[in-house]
This record gives C-alpha cells, structure tokens and sequence, in this order.
C-alpha cells in the first residue's frame, strides 16, 4: 500500500522548491521544467518537452507505467500570476508555513500544490508494478488564456495509449468539479487623429470613441445579467463581462491618438461567445468606417486574444467517478465560474474533471496559501491513485 503520510511531507518539500521559482506568466518557465525534468529522471522516468513557438517556455509530458490504454492524465498548469503591487507579508517566492496550518506562497494553491502532489506519487509509482499507466501532463501560459495547453493536448492524443480520463488540478478544496465556464478574450485598439483638444474639428479622439464602445459593453454585461438562466448551477448564473484593461491618450489638452482596451468574456456550457457579441462587433465596424471616412488611418481594430472553451457536467464521467473515490467525495455535483484547461482536454475528447488541493478563493490573492490539511487530503487522493494504478491494484 502507498503511504500518504510519508507523500504529504514530500509533497511539501517538492512545492517549496516549484515555488521558489518565478513562473509568473510574462517570464519563461523553463528553470522549472528543467529541475522536472532532473527530478523525473531521478526516478527512471523519461519526459518530453511540447515547447512554445518562440522556445522560452514548454510544456512537459511524462508516462509512468505501460504503454497502453486506460490511464490517468494529471495535468497542471506551471504558470503564475503577478505578485507586483499586492501587499504580502511574506516573500511570495519562499514557501513560508505558519501555526495556523496555512501554507504561504506563489501558485501554492494556484496550482503548484497539486504539482507537488503529482510529482511526489512518482517515486511509488515508478516502484510498482503499474496495470495502468499514469501520465504527467504540465502546460505554461493557462494564467494567460490557456495558451500553452493545446499543443500538449494535440501530442497527448496523437502520441499516447487513449488515457482514459483526466484530472486537472485547479484548487476545489479536493472536491470533484465537472464544469467550468468558457472564457474568451478580445484586444480592442481604438486609433483617433491628434489635435489640439480646442480643435475636436480637427481629429478624433481615441479616448471618446473608446469610451463609447466600453459603455455598449457595460450595457451588454448588465443585460446578460437580467437574461440569466434562474436554473444555472454556476455562480453567478449568467455570463460575465468586464472589462479588465485601459490604456490611452498623451495628455489632458491632445485628442488621443490611440486606447486600447481588454475585456473577457466568461460563457456557461453551450452559450456562443461569438453570438453573444455580434451586435458589439457590427457596433464597432460602423464606428471603424466612420472614424476611417474622416481619417483614414484611424479606426477600430479587435483582436481575440483567446478563447477556452467551457467544461460541461459529463453523464456518467468516468473522471468525475474516479475522483470522487480518489478523493473519498460523496457530495453534489459543483461546477466553477472560474475557466481552466479541463474544457480543452473534453473539448478534445477525454473525460475530464478538476479535483486539486486549496480554495480558488485565495487564489491570485496577496498571501496566497494552501492549508495544510488540502495538501494531506490530497496526498490521500495520490496514494489511493498508486493503488489504483497498480498491477494488483
């Protein structure tokens, strides 16, 4: 039998080194995928890298156990958030645990814990027997519009014995998850023309025609608000739209030259992002012509930066039923508002659940932390995996 009170504690040696390095999403992950890589093969185990298009980041592949059907996909996301201008009080990149049972750290729930968790079930695993195969799946660039994972995913299914199922580690206090919200998001570049701002006849202003399309997009959001579905299981029920960045203008008395916005979209399972929009994207192809009809080289340009797909409740998903007992979880089904990769691996074919130690709740937060007893219930969930792995399993 896999022990989980010898993998807790080396699960816990094994997060203080992941979060020691700084994988926030504008900086490459690749100190990280190399000591892996080393750990990995410490234990026999080989790897594949699936690296981004510009070669500074990767994603990681790895099998443990026979080259046949049926296995596991335990997938997880290398990539962090900032930590610039959030008030911590401890360093973010140190893993600091303090009396009251809470671990403090970068990505220690989001999603660096369940890393950990993976990666110290190997040992056990690589010294058993395996009936089934258990495959290591770590993308870079989720934090950014679930970049990275599709790549990987394309190599898992053209590459692999057919895994049975997946289990992504998002933070759900180790409780089965079996849908998520979509998320799409839009660049929208707003060019004017430059004048004097006593001169409005004489150039456009960036900023207003901005301004203009962000109030048809707060419009938009509230109205998704009252059309929401009273039966949704998601919290909120409806799709959410905010918008996120703004940056424009040179100075209080010039027209502004150019503002560009960023909003996300955030869509329950079997709503169209595109739909929902369409009368946003005609309002602003009209506001483009016309601003072109004045200048030519001014206008509205908007580019979809990314768009993961929802993750809907499977009927009778083998993942979800595998995490359930993993995980000793007897309750009602939960779904998230969150997004995550799980939509891309079911859009590609696998059943698919989240099932990952710590709280969404304190994720992307100052003072991130995991608490104890997450990573040793979800030490539980790894050690009753190795069994299920197992040739006598």
């Amino acid at each position: 039998m896999s022990s989980s009170e010898t993998l807790a504690p080396r699960a816990l040696g094994i997060l203080e080194r992941l979060v020691a390095f700084d994988t926030t999403s504008h900086l490459s992950n690749l100190a990280l995928i190399e000591w892996v890589e080393a750990y990995l093969a410490d234990h026999g185990v080989a790897s594949r890298r699936v690296p981004s298009p510009d070669g500074l980041k990767s994603n990681l592949m790895a099998t443990i156990g026979p080259a046949a059907e049926g296995g596991v996909v335990l997938s997880g996301h290398t990539d962090v958030v900032p930590v610039e201008g959030q008030p911590w009080d401890t360093d973010p990149f140190k893993l600091t645990e303090k009396a009251d049972g809470r671990i403090y750290g970068r990505g220690t729930c989001d999603m660096k814990g369940f890393l950990a968790l993976a990666l110290a079930a190997v040992p056990d695993l690589a010294a058993r027997p395996l009936g089934k195969p258990v495959h290591l799946a770590f993308s870079y660039d989720e934090e950014v519009g679930c970049l990275g994972a599709p790549d990987m995913i394309r190599a898992i299914a053209a590459e692999l014995p057919r895994p049975a199922m997946v289990v992504v580690g998002e933070p759900s206090n180790m409780e089965a998850v079996c849908g998520h919200k979509g998320i799409a998001t839009f660049r929208v570049t707003v060019r004017g023309h430059e004048a004097h701002s006593s001169q409005t006849q004489l150039g456009i202003s960036a900023v207003m025609e901005a301004v203009r399309l962000m109030a048809s997009l707060s419009a938009l959001a509230e109205r998704l608000e009252r059309q929401a579905d009273p039966a949704s299981p998601f919290t909120p029920k409806h799709a959410t739209l905010t918008i996120g960045q703004v940056h424009g203008g040179t100075a209080v008395n010039i027209l502004a030259r150019e503002c560009v916005f960023l909003f996300d979209l955030r869509c329950p399972p079997g709503m169209d992002p595109e739909a929902v929009l369409a009368d946003f994207f005609a309002e602003a192809s009209a506001a483009d012509a016309a601003m072109k009809a004045r200048f030519p080289q001014a206008g509205v340009e908007i580019a979809r930066r990314s768009n993961t797909p929802a993750f809907a409740p499977e009927t009778d998903g083998a993942a979800e039923a595998l995490a359930r007992r993993l995980a000793g979880d007897n309750g009602p089904r939960r779904v998230v508002g969150y997004a995550a990769e799980a939509g891309q691996f079911q859009q590609a074919g696998f059943s698919t659940v989240i099932c990952g130690p710590g709280s969404i709740d304190q994720a992307h937060q100052p003072n991130e932390y995991v608490e104890r007893s997450q990573m040793e219930r979800g030490a539980a969930f790894m050690a009753r995996l190795v069994d299920w792995a197992s040739a006598d399993g």
